[in-house]
């Protein structure tokens, strides 16, 4: 076992040999964005730092990627989004010659060269627009990703043009992950209407059955320790990913690689979220690590708080992906261990 490859990985947004994909949920983004007259062309991925977003997203676009009237480009969202598409677009060699064909002349935008006889786009969504338009006519579709996006000038530039871009029906679909509150903020735009409306997809727990199946087949380890594995991980994309590391790198599930899995949470994924609670939020996360039953009167009496003050921080807790709400009555943690990095922290 030593000498193979380890399938698992501890890098955030790489895609790991041994995965368990989310098929029910891409097949829904690429039955959706394959129709021939799609309800919609945007898709938002939401959940909690190591749940697998960018996995995610980088999965559909690679089944995409294969067909051949898809072009998928990524953007960064901490450049000029409007800039960088053009210049991806503009840099397949295949696509070229169509805008070519169709007298598109980028020069004075920095892109390209001089078209004899034709003037010089000077404006940006212009320019893309008429490459969109261009795709359209040879049927091609394009697909944009852009990975942890936040309410920034550039990304509200971009949306405000792809709102267009949407209303002009050309051929264009975006995927984009990001935190709840991110995410939320972003859709909250007046201006930004469409966004608001795109359906959100929040990936929810792996099954812990297929993990334990996984752990089971490919780290050769009895059902007993697979499903203890499974369980240690509370279906946490990346805890899934960190528990198999560590347990096929030291060959076995002992004491020593438990400790190291906790450490790895708490320094990769933990601290970030940690300091990213309120005050309020974490007082909340100290109670429910505290209760015993879990159950919201207990919390609530642990934290002396009234149901008009608890609800809210609840709430926060559930989308920050914290916590989970499936089971009225009671509050707990979705992330593994959490009660513990809880109690160790509270101030």
């Amino acid at each position: 076992m030593a000498a193979a490859q380890n399938p698992y990985t501890v890098t955030f947004g790489k895609e790991p040999q041994s995965l368990i994909p989310r098929t029910m949920q891409q097949s829904m983004i690429l039955d959706e964005f394959q129709r021939t007259n799609p309800s919609n062309q945007v898709y938002v991925i939401v959940g909690p730092r190591g749940s697998g977003k960018t996995v995610f997203m980088t999965n559909v676009s690679k089944k995409l990627a294969q067909k051949d009237e898809w072009i998928t480009v990524e953007l960064n969202p901490e450049r000029n989004l409007l800039e960088s598409l053009v210049a991806k677009l503009n840099s397949e060699r295949h696509l070229v010659s169509l805008f070519r064909e169709a007298r598109i002349n980028l020069s004075f935008l920095g892109f390209g060269v001089q078209i004899e006889g034709e003037p010089p786009i000077v404006d940006i969504e212009v320019a893309i627009t008429r490459m969109l338009e261009s795709l359209k006519r040879h049927n091609r579709r394009v697909l944009i990703t852009v990975d942890e996006v936040t309410s920034t000038p550039a990304m509200r530039e971009f949306a405000s043009a792809f709102q267009i871009f949407l209303r002009q029906d050309l051929p264009i679909y975006l995927l984009m992950t990001g935190l709840y509150e991110n995410v939320n903020s972003l859709q909250n735009e007046k201006s930004l209407t469409f966004l608001y409306r795109a359906p959100k997809i929040a990936l929810k727990p792996l099954n812990l059955g297929t993990i334990a199946r996984n752990y089971q087949r490919t780290l050769q380890v009895p059902r007993a320790t697979s499903l203890e594995m499974a369980r240690l991980t509370r279906g946490y994309s990346f805890a899934f990913q960190v528990l198999g590391y560590l347990t096929w790198e030291k060959g076995e599930l002992s004491e020593g690689v438990i400790d190291e899995y906790r450490q790895y949470l708490d320094d990769y994924v933990y601290d970030k979220i940690w300091s990213e609670l309120s005050p309020g939020d974490r007082r909340l996360a100290v109670g429910i690590a505290k209760s015993k039953t879990g159950k919201v009167s207990d919390v609530r009496s642990i934290l002396d708080m009234e149901t008009n003050q608890f609800n809210p921080y609840r709430r926060r807790l559930i989308r920050k992906g914290v916590t989970n709400g499936e089971e009225r009555g009671y509050v707990r943690f979705a992330l593994p261990c959490f009660e513990d990095y809880a109690i160790e922290h509270e101030e």
